[in-house]
Formats: C-alpha cells, sequence, structure tokens
C-alpha cells in the first residue's frame, strides 16, 4: 500500500503555501547543523512490538533521524482489531534533552483536520440538520449572490455564478472558494486584505495575521462570502477553504460552538483526549517543535515553548487547526476503518461512516493526481479504483502541510497515521518509503500485504 503524491500537492501546502514559505525563509532562524542526535532506547513494549513486527519500517526510521532528515517521527499502523503497532524514531525536538517521540508525542496536524471537520458535518447529516445538498446561503445568506473570476490568476474581474453552493461542494472542494495558499496575483491581496488565512505557523506570522483574520467562524464565513469564487460551483476541484466554512455551518445548523460539537460528537466518544485546538500548558513537554529546512539544514520555525498554538487561536480553524498524536488519530482512523465504531461505542452510524468515505463529488467532477483520477469524500481524497501500489478502492485519507499522513483501508481493515512536523512536508518521498517498507514487513510476517 502507497501514499501516492496526492499527499505531496495541493494537501502539503496547507497552511502554507508559496506565500508564506518565502516568509518562512526570511524568518527563519540560522540553520542548524543536520541532527546528531542519537535515538532514544526502544521502550517495552510498544517500541518492542515494532522492532519485531515491523523491522523494515522501524530501520527506515532510525535511518530517517540518523541522517538528519527529520528531528523525530512516529507511526500507527493497525491492521483489524489486533493491537496497533507504533514505530518510532528521534525526539519531538533538535534541543539537548528533548523527550523522545513517542505515541503520545503532539504534533500540528494542519489538513489531517479536514477529515474530522467532514466527519462532524456527516454527523449532522446523519441527525437529518444537514443536507449534503442544501445550499450554503440557508446558513450564510450571504452566498446567495456569489460572483466567479473570469480570470483568477491575474485579475479581479468577475461575473456572476450561475450556481448555488451547496454543502456537498464545501466538504468536496468543489465550492469555487479558493485558499490563500494556492492563489497568485490579485486574489493573494484580496484575501490577505480580507484576512482569510485560516491556520498558525508560528509567532511573527500569527501576529501578522490577526490584524485583519475574523475573530469568529460566523465571522470569517461573512467575510469568504464577500470574496470572488475561482470556479462556477460544482464545476471543478480546487482547493480551498471550503472545510473552515463548513465548520462555521456546523456552529450553525448544531446550535453550539464546532469546538463544542467536535469535542461532544468525535473526540470525547472516541477518547482522543490528545487533540486540541489549543495545547495544554500541562502538554507543552510533549509538543513537537516545528521545522523548516533551508536546503538540507533543519531551522525551528514555532520553538513549542513560545508556539501561538499554546493561546487560544482567533476560532477554531476546521481546515488546518488540530493538535494530535499518533495514538489519537489512529482511534479516529479505526472508527472509520469499522464503519462508525470504536471498542463497543457507536459515534456514527454504519451507512454514516461509508457515506462520508463515498465520493461526494459532483457527476463529472474529479480530483486529478498527476493523470490518476481520484473520488473526494467528507474531507479526503477516496480511491476510486485498487491503486497498483496497494490502497485498495474505497481507501480514504488526506495530510497535513507539516509532513503528517493518514490513510485508512476499510477493504483491508487497514490504517496509518504518520506524524512528523516540517516544512516544506514534500522534501522526502515519506508515505511511498513508508509504504514500501510495510509491504516488505508484510511480506515477511505472512506473505502478502497489509
Amino acid at each position: 500500500m502507497t501514499m501516492t503524491r496526492w499527499t505531496m500537492k495541493p494537501v502539503r501546502a496547507a497552511g502554507l503555501g508559496a506565500a508564506l514559505l518565502a516568509t518562512v525563509a526570511a524568518s527563519a532562524q540560522q540553520p542548524q547543523s543536520q541532527m546528531r542526535t542519537p535515538a532514544p532506547a526502544p521502550r517495552a513494549p510498544e517500541a518492542a512490538a515494532a522492532t519485531t513486527l515491523l523491522p523494515a519500517t522501524k530501520a527506515l526510521y532510525d535511518g530517517y533521524v540518523a541522517a538528519g532528515k527529520m528531528p523525530g517521527i512516529v507511526g500507527a499502523f493497525g491492521l483489524g482489531e489486533l493491537p496497533t503497532v507504533f514505530v518510532s524514531a528521534g525526539r519531538i525536538a533538535l534541543d539537548p534533552g528533548a523527550p523522545a517521540a513517542g505515541p503520545d508525542s503532539l504534533w500540528r496536524v494542519y489538513s489531517m483536520t479536514k477529515p474530522i471537520t467532514g466527519m462532524a458535518a456527516m454527523l449532522l447529516v446523519e441527525d437529518g440538520k444537514l443536507s449534503l445538498d442544501d445550499p450554503l446561503s440557508k446558513y450564510f445568506p450571504a452566498f446567495a449572490t456569489m460572483r466567479v473570476l473570469t480570470s483568477p490568476d491575474t485579475s479581479l474581474e468577475t461575473r456572476a455564478a450561475t450556481k448555488p453552493i451547496t454543502i456537498r461542494e464545501l466538504m468536496t472542494h468543489t465550492s469555487g472558494i479558493g485558499y490563500q495558499i494556492n492563489a497568485k496575483g490579485p486574489l493573494l491581496k484580496e484575501y490577505e486584505r480580507l484576512g482569510l488565512v485560516p491556520a498558525t505557523v508560528n509567532a511573527q506570522i500569527e501576529a501578522q495575521a490577526r490584524r485583519t483574520r475574523p475573530a469568529s467562524l460566523a465571522a470569517f464565513a461573512e467575510r469568504v462570502a464577500q470574496a470572488p469564487l475561482v470556479a462556477e460551483p460544482g464545476t471543478k476541484w480546487h482547493y480551498s477553504m471550503g472545510l473552515d466554512v463548513l465548520a462555521a455551518v456546523v456552529e450553525k445548523a448544531s446550535g453550539m460552538s464546532f469546538e463544542r460539537f467536535v469535542q461532544t460528537r468525535l473526540l470525547g466518544p472516541l477518547g482522543m483526549n490528545s487533540t486540541f485546538w489549543q495545547v495544554p500548558q500541562r502538554d507543552v513537554a510533549r509538543f513537537a517543535t516545528n521545522y523548516a529546512f533551508v536546503g538540507d539544514n533543519l531551522t525551528p520555525l514555532d520553538p513549542a515553548a513560545r508556539s501561538p498554538w499554546l493561546q487560544p487561536p482567533s476560532f477554531p480553524y476546521g481546515g488546518a487547526g488540530l493538535v494530535s498524536s499518533a495514538r489519537d488519530y489512529d482511534r479516529f482512523l479505526h472508527m472509520l476503518q469499522n464503519y462508525g465504531t470504536l471498542q463497543g461505542t457507536r459515534v456514527m452510524k454504519e451507512q454514516t461512516a461509508r457515506l462520508a468515505m463515498s465520493n461526494l463529488m459532483p457527476a463529472g467532477v474529479f480530483f486529478d493526481n498527476d493523470g490518476q483520477q481520484r473520488g473526494f469524500g467528507a474531507g479526503g481524497v477516496v480511491y476510486l479504483n485498487d491503486d497498483p501500489n496497494g490502497a485498495s478502492k474505497g481507501s480514504y485519507g488526506w495530510a497535513g502541510a507539516a509532513g503528517t499522513l493518514a490513510l485508512v483501508d476499510p477493504a483491508k481493515r487497514f490504517r496509518s497515521t504518520i506524524m512528523v512536523n516540517y516544512f516544506p512536508a514534500e522534501k522526502w518521498p515519506l508515505g511511498k518509503e513508508t509504504y514500501a517498507a510495510i509491504r516488505r514487513d508484510a511480506a515477511r510476517l505472512h506473505g502478502g500485504q497489509w
């Protein structure tokens, strides 16, 4: 099973596009030398399980750390109801004495927030409080009269939209709404003027973003309605702020804050006690530092002890706002693998989970990934066919800007979470190399593939 290049293009930019990369490079400290911190000693029983069951994957991760490719890394791999195998290497920071990376270390998952937001909305569909084909204007009337750019990369000239935006389109990036991370020219400047920057990067960028960013989800949605669309709704896949707007819809439809809804309906029932919009002070010691590469050297971009993630966000970003652990995100994927249940607790109906992980895009629209047509479900990609590298038809997942990866393959009852924190995420072919190692380990174990 492999994570194909969909993890390396629009997803990898989430929360940090080309415009921010320039800022990162300018604001980064002088590069540190590549990491020479030795990997921590194995810890029983989880570390022993990794060495015994997934030696090729463990060797790969140890090699990444030894070569200075990343400070630390954690993988969580599950098959059916067998205990999750955690593979860890390195530490959560380059600082002397930094804690070892492990299943409960905290990482910025950025766009891996999107599947959680998508599933929150699907719970409201299950409750009958939301319909996939509701017009967005039902919840935010300002979206009733949208305009579409005639030349998105070069001009703000527009024409009237001929179709309304629907909830389905919000969660599948087919609404025509754009994103600060992939906008260009006049549109990028318009997004910056409107404060449409729904993500946290580091203290410097955060201070700048807060000058114009709205202070609530509802205000953010209203501000998005002021910006022109990059495409006619329902006609094109374009990576977007749609999941942030969807979070605002969840608030309206549920009658409670988005943060409380997610906690009450997903995080709490799943026992995801290490997933936060704001890292509590008590947990700073297990919060990873985020790094940026300057050439092949790592430099701290967002040191954990001084991170703006320790403060309340402007609002809970539905597209890129969560910090989580490998153990927690594995629990979320495990629930999806089981179509709505985890360890006897039903979080959503089976038909809701199946619908959420199906292709929800408008007819005739696809997510094109280097010539491979994919579908899109509730905040994540959907494989429409068996992938030659191993992912089954119906596999679902997404990735984050700082290198995190997530995939669940319900047909094989397999799931994987990979946690790292560095920019740019595509620096190393992490997904491809991890799943090649997993295949080698699976062949050694039972002559087959997970």
